[in-house]
């Protein structure tokens, strides 16, 4: 990431703008902490520079009832830093979200609001696109995020595998189109630092070697061949590692791929994420019973967008 600019001052655009971020599944079995996924399943955000001092948010779904409304929420945070890292700040802010994304399941939503706010402060901002390009933004994103697999695919969309270089990098690609994803969300949150807290410091190094060929082979079950998944998503490394957290998603991972049916933990749980195909998607929810809600969504392969204030809801 590129040092702070100096303080300067910016022109604000007047208009409100609205950014529309995507969920995203990460880990997908065996690249842990490197595969990210995004997902058709969006929070919304609206936000405009205003001459009251402060920031103000007004939060609609999920998080309504606990979240800040004030500097201290995560949009506002994310877009403080994009005016800093421009080299300038707003008298105040004005935030409209509309959360659909889940909170702690393993979705990707502190990413959704990370990416979003930064996307949000580089649109208010005229000429933004030059003082904050997308390589940029997605290594600010990393950086308050703590790691560059979830907000690769929120900012990029499709399927992408990130690393760390001194900064947050990434290489996004298109999923292969017969590619189903299916969600079981449990009712049951998880932090994901509690989550991080049940993985051992070290590993074995046939466990490592294990983990490093079916992630390499990952890509191309995720772009030229998905009958390659069900060996490409298998893990030694983080998912049977956390069971104790989350029994009942691990086994759930497991009835799925007794099935036939490659499945994963998302990101760091609780949530599980099933790459189905058109033919078997519709099997999920029978497996998974009551204990979770199941949706069949989309691949979104736009990733963090402006959209028209009156652009339908999706």
């Amino acid at each position: 990431m590129a040092a702070r600019a100096p303080r300067t001052r910016l022109t604000y655009k007047a208009a409100p703008v609205r950014v529309r971020v995507p969920a995203t599944s990460a880990n997908l079995g065996s690249a842990f902490d490197s595969a990210g996924l995004a997902l058709a399943w969006y929070d919304d955000i609206v936000a405009m520079v205003t001459d009251e001092p402060g920031v103000t948010v007004d939060i609609s779904g999920e998080g309504a009832d606990d979240l800040p409304r004030n500097h201290r929420h995560l949009v506002a945070r994310a877009m403080l830093e994009a005016f800093d890292a421009m080299g300038g700040r707003p008298r105040g802010l004005a935030l409209v979200t509309a959360n659909r994304i889940p909170h702690g399941r393993g979705l990707g939503s502190s990413s959704a609001a990370i990416v979003g706010g930064i996307v949000l402060a580089r649109a208010l901002v005229v000429g933004g696109d030059q003082l904050l390009p997308d390589a940029e933004v997605l290594a600010l994103a990393a950086t308050i995020e703590g790691h560059p697999d979830n907000v690769a695919a929120t900012l990029l969309g499709g399927f992408t595998i990130a690393w760390t270089e001194g900064v947050g990098q990434a290489h996004g690609m298109q999923p292969h189109p017969d590619i189903v994803p299916v969600v079981c969300v449990p009712t049951t949150a998880l932090a994901t630092k509690k989550a991080r807290g049940l993985l051992p410091d070290t590993v074995p190094h046939a466990d490592a070697a294990f983990n490093v060929a079916r992630s390499a082979l990952l890509v191309a079950a995720m772009t030229e061949d998905p009958s390659l998944l069900m060996v490409a998503t298998d893990d030694r490394l983080h998912q049977q590692q956390r069971r104790s957290a989350m029994p009942r998603s691990l086994d759930l991972v497991a009835a799925l791929r007794e099935a036939g049916i490659p499945a994963t933990v998302s990101g760091a749980g609780p949530t599980v994420l099933a790459l189905c195909t058109h033919a078997t998607a519709d099997l999920v929810a029978g497996i998974a019973g009551t204990r979770f809600e199941v949706q069949r969504v989309g691949v979104d392969l736009e990733g963090a967008t402006i959209v028209p204030l009156d652009d339908a809801v999706r």
